[in-house]
């Protein structure tokens, strides 16, 4: 018989880390990194996929490619943003209807362009590892009406970059748009003002009401447990990252990025630069009055010796 000791009971785990692990732009530099936990194994050999098939064999634990628009996916770990935009972003907003990032299977999801004062032009485009760049009613469910795009019945082939582009090749701000089944986590679609109240629901999909009693997590650590929403009164830029929502037996969501904005009115603008204007001559200004302190002193110490004298 086989001596079958050698066997491991448990596979080795491994975890691909990206950097950097937020936005990530066209032409930017990307590196993944897989770590294997097992013991009594020092040295491996790495198969880096893309799209299914092998795309680099290696010995080292790191893959370092450049982003383009060819070899961009939205990760499930990551968020991978192309920058579609111009250097002064066109008035345009993308509205997701239900306004989240993440959506069920079998639903229908309505995005549309809207402008403050004329939408007429702008069609809804989109980027997906199952269908590429391509327009979004191209879709088998999906369908164009003015600048508004419905796809009538959601697939996971559907998560993918959707952004809104103009008849001139104008595009606005892209977004991630999640599609999965079971369990979602319910964000904020645009980022969040500092100050502002940041609230995220865990949905089940097959449930009424959808909320679940659920654990929440940013960037892989438990924040809170047990509840079926989550509530961040006073949102910080220390409160930017990638969230999502865990229920024991359901499961749990896909990763969110959420951004928050910082925000300076010109009243505050104005109070900074003269604080950094002032700051930025104190030293000049301590050595001019230590100066005119000294020559006071020693105009002082002048008069009363002469005084003395006399």
């Amino acid at each position: 018989m086989e001596n079958l000791d050698h066997i491991r009971e448990e596979k080795p785990k491994a975890k691909v880390t990206i950097k950097p692990a937020q936005h990530v732009f066209s032409g930017d530099t990307v590196t993944l990194r897989c770590d294997i936990y097992d013991e009594g194994v020092t040295r491996w050999r790495y198969s880096w996929y893309k799209e299914g098939s092998i795309n680099v064999f290696s010995e080292l634990q790191e893959h370092t490619f450049s982003l383009t628009l060819v070899n961009t996916p939205v990760m499930e770990e990551t968020e991978i943003r192309q920058d579609y935009t111009d250097s002064v972003s066109p008035p345009v907003s993308l509205i997701i209807s239900p306004n989240r990032t993440q959506h069920f299977t079998s639903v229908s999801v309505s995005l549309s362009c809207e402008d403050q004062s004329d939408s007429t032009g702008w069609r809804v485009s989109r980027y997906t590892d199952r269908w590429g760049l391509e327009d979004c009613s191209s879709s088998e469910s999906g369908s164009q009406t003015g600048s508004t795009c419905t796809i009538n019945s959601t697939v996971i082939w559907d998560t993918g970059v959707y952004w809104c582009e103009s008849e001139s090749g104008e595009k606005c701000h892209p977004l991630n748009i999640t599609v999965h089944f079971d369990v979602i986590l319910e964000s904020p679609v645009h980022p969040v003002t500092e100050g502002d109240t940041l609230t995220l629901h865990c949905l089940y999909q097959h449930t009424t009401p959808p909320n679940l009693r659920a654990d929440f997590y940013k960037d892989e650590s438990l924040i809170q447990s047990q509840t079926t929403e989550m509530i961040i009164s006073t949102v910080s830029k220390s409160h930017e990252g990638f969230y999502y929502c865990k229920h024991p037996e359901r499961g749990e969501s896909p990763k969110s990025w959420i951004s928050v904005t910082v925000f300076h009115s010109e009243s505050q603008i104005s109070v900074l630069h003269i604080l950094s204007s002032v700051l930025a001559v104190s030293p000049y200004l301590l050595v001019t009055v230590v100066l005119i302190f000294r020559c006071c002193r020693m105009r002082v110490a002048s008069v009363e010796e002469q005084e003395t004298t006399i």
